[in-house]
């Protein structure tokens, strides 16, 4: 079967190499977001439990181009659903609409929803549908009057780890905090710190890297209810993720955050609680420009605050500057941080070595890396 691991834009790299990292084939980055693979219905569910980056895993059931209302419910009828939802299926309908021809999605919703139940209505041989079963959430995209149904394996997006259930101010989420950590220079054993850690996602992120435990260790997915997905199997991929974390916890690592502000803080250390990661993630009140790192080497990743999220220009310039401080008095440490600020890399004191585009919500982004100065003298 076809899968897509769904993620936000310029996060297809990232998701698709976490993929190939689970064994997975025919890894296909794709350039409208997402990345597509094959496998099996226990590959979806791995896929589920282990990816960071992603926000879905979808079942491809459907594709062609639709322009008018009966175009779209013959496609949507033309496949055999029947094949994978059962008769008391719950089939709730989604629908995105971009540059088409069919730009009202409560009508594109009620369309497919109208195409399926009819479809499967004549399959079971039944006038009424109970829908009081397992769920099978239908996703309708159409972009430039392509169509593509899915079927949502996910349930709640993947960024809901389940340790995060207090917000603060403007959080980052939990597939962009994995995706910065993924692609910082930061690998387990090496130091790790975020020095403007907020309510701690970054940090947190990490430290479930570190000790190895998949992210969706501690919560359900859809696909655990579907009939392709036999419960043994199941059980048997989440039984090798619970040792692997058992084995990962008994790892040396250091992982830590500070932040300026208690409040959020605060926060941080009931996540790190709810996490099971209290123990393993040092959490302290700091200014950045007063912070001693806790080691000669290591890797910096942090979402400092700037003006679009704040209102305020000069926090933002003054939160680079800290960061440029920071990285000059530490010459054995990297930092990557993710900022809108056209002026922040002036602020810092110096021009990014890597750099890349990112979206934090709806906000463009440049996500840069100051390679340490150690690294910097290596490479001369």
């Amino acid at each position: 079967m076809e899968w897509i691991a769904s993620a936000a834009f310029g996060l297809e790299g990232p998701v698709a190499s976490e993929l190939r990292a689970l064994g997975l084939k025919d890894v296909r980055p794709q350039d409208t977001g997402g990345v597509r693979f094959s496998g099996t219905g226990a590959d979806a569910f791995r896929a589920d439990l282990w990816l960071r980056s992603a926000d879905r895993v979808l079942l491809v059931a459907a594709e062609g181009e639709a322009r008018s209302f009966e175009e779209l419910f013959q496609l949507a009828g033309g496949f055999a659903w029947e094949k994978i939802l059962p008769r008391d299926a719950r089939f709730p309908v989604r629908a995105h609409c971009a540059r088409s021809q069919l730009m009202s999605p409560s009508d594109c919703q009620a369309i497919v929803k109208k195409a399926v139940a009819d479809r499967l209505s004549r399959a079971y041989r039944l006038k009424w549908l109970p829908e009081d079963g397992a769920s099978f959430a239908i996703d309708v995209s159409i972009r430039r009057d392509r169509v593509l149904l899915c079927l949502d394996t996910s349930g709640d997006a993947l960024n809901r780890r389940g340790y995060r259930t207090w917000n603060g101010e403007a959080p980052l989420r939990e597939t962009l905090a994995a995706a910065l950590v993924r692609m910082s220079p930061w690998r387990p054993g090496m130091a790790f710190w975020d020095p403007m850690c907020g309510t701690g996602s970054i940090a947190l992120e990490a430290a479930l890297m570190a000790a190895d435990r998949a992210p969706g260790l501690v919560r359900p997915f859809d696909i655990e209810r579907w009939p392709l997905l036999p419960a043994k199997e199941s059980a048997h991929i989440r039984a090798e993720a619970e040792e692997r974390f058992r084995q990962g916890m008994e790892r040396e690592f250091l992982i830590g955050g500070s932040d300026i502000d208690p409040e959020p803080l605060e926060l941080a250390r009931r996540h790190a609680k709810q996490a099971g990661m209290e123990s393993r993630v040092t959490l302290r009140q700091c200014d950045a420009r007063d912070l001693v790192l806790p080691a000669e080497r290591g890797v910096i990743v942090t979402n400092p605050p700037y003006g679009e999220r704040l209102g305020d220009r000069k926090t933002a310039q003054d939160a680079a500057a800290a960061l440029g401080a920071l990285w000059r008095r530490n010459p054995g440490w990297t930092v990557c941080a993710i900022s809108p600020e056209s002026g922040f890399e002036r602020a810092f004191g110096r021009r990014a070595d890597r750099r890349r585009r990112l979206y934090n919500g709806r906000i463009e982004c440049e996500y840069m890396t100051f390679l340490s100065q150690n690294q910097q003298k290596r490479d001369l």
